[in-house]
């Protein structure tokens, strides 16, 4: 009897011990299975909204390809500041793309789509800016770089990310949310590849003529009433020269500009002074001679030229002036 009870007390604690162990185990599987889909709802969240930013950056390079393949196609209709002005713009966008690209890098998602995203913006980035400056080098138009990446090297760059992403963007499909990612077009760089930039090279609106003239001249202490192209001055030691040069092209415009004065009356010395500059697109600078030594009675030429250019049209480069200093007044 002794050995029946137990027996039963035995059985009973393995019975006890049984339903224990399957309680527990049924606990376990829950807080796994809550924990599991945690991980999962987490993962979901962070694949769906590295979509909607990814996308977001996407469609702002397919619209940057679509804004470039028509400046390239229809640019040529521009005239040179224009086509400038709508070159700036696309350069602006470019700013901000890698670094948008990588703070998608973390967290780091599946297959590691968020940083490849991140390596290929970069290098579609590097590759349109060298697209821009080889296209603004081609019609000699003023930029604040120079490429070191042909304009085939570049184009093909665009092409080679693009068909990279084609592949890479179907890396979350399975993942939880199953994001759908959009893909990188490349219309500029077919383009280009296929036909360059004869169409903007050979368009006559975009041709530099290059024009420079001289804009206005004067002279200080200030002439007194006198006919035209005489400057009838005081008997002042000295004087001043500026000269105004204007730029009526659209380029970066290197000048000359000499002034000479020349005695003609025994009285005074000769005067020759060489300054340079570089005017910017349709721009204009002022260039002041160093302080030219006068005396009373003076007679003589002043002979200011500026060369660089072909004068504008209706304009002229060069200027000859009397200069007549008054007498003294002494004696």
């Amino acid at each position: 009897m002794a050995r029946s009870r137990t027996h039963r007390r035995r059985h009973s604690l393995l019975w006890t011990l049984a339903l224990v162990a399957t309680v527990l185990t049924l606990f376990f599987a829950r807080d796994v299975s809550r924990a599991g889909h945690g991980a999962t709802t987490g993962r979901r969240s962070e694949n769906l909204s590295f979509a909607a930013l990814a996308n977001a950056l996407v469609g702002q390079e397919n619209g940057f390809d679509a804004r470039l393949a028509r400046l390239i196609t229809a640019g040529g209709a521009l005239n040179r500041t224009e086509f400038a002005a709508r070159l700036t713009q696309l350069s602006d966008q470019l700013a901000y793309w890698p670094s948008e690209a990588h703070q998608l890098s973390y967290p780091v998602l599946a297959h590691h789509v968020n940083s490849e995203l991140a390596t290929l913006t970069e290098e579609r980035s590097a590759a349109d800016e060298a697209v821009l400056a080889d296209v603004a080098a081609a019609l000699t138009l003023p930029w604040p770089t120079h490429s070191t990446t042909s304009l085939t090297a570049a184009t093909a760059t665009l092409v080679a990310t693009s068909s990279t992403w084609a592949h890479e963007r179907y890396a979350l499909a399975r993942e939880p949310g199953h994001p759908s990612l959009e893909a990188t077009t490349d219309v500029a760089a077919t383009e280009l590849a296929a036909h360059g930039l004869g169409s903007l090279t050979n368009a006559p609106a975009l041709a530099l003529v290059r024009a420079i003239s001289i804009a206005a001249v004067r002279v200080s202490p200030d002439s007194l009433p006198a006919s035209p192209g005489v400057w009838l001055l005081p008997p002042v030691p000295s004087i001043v020269i500026a000269v105004s040069a204007l730029n009526a092209s659209y380029d970066l415009q290197p000048v000359t500009l000499t002034v000479s004065v020349t005695p003609t009356n025994q009285l005074g010395h000769p005067f020759y002074e060489r300054m340079s500059a570089t005017l910017g697109p349709r721009g204009a600078v002022a260039l002041v001679a160093r302080p030219v030594a006068t005396v009373a009675s003076e007679r003589a030429t002043i002979k200011i030229t500026l060369s660089g250019a072909p004068a504008a049209r209706g304009r002229v480069r060069s200027q000859s002036i009397r200069l007549e200093m008054s007498p003294s007044g002494n004696g």
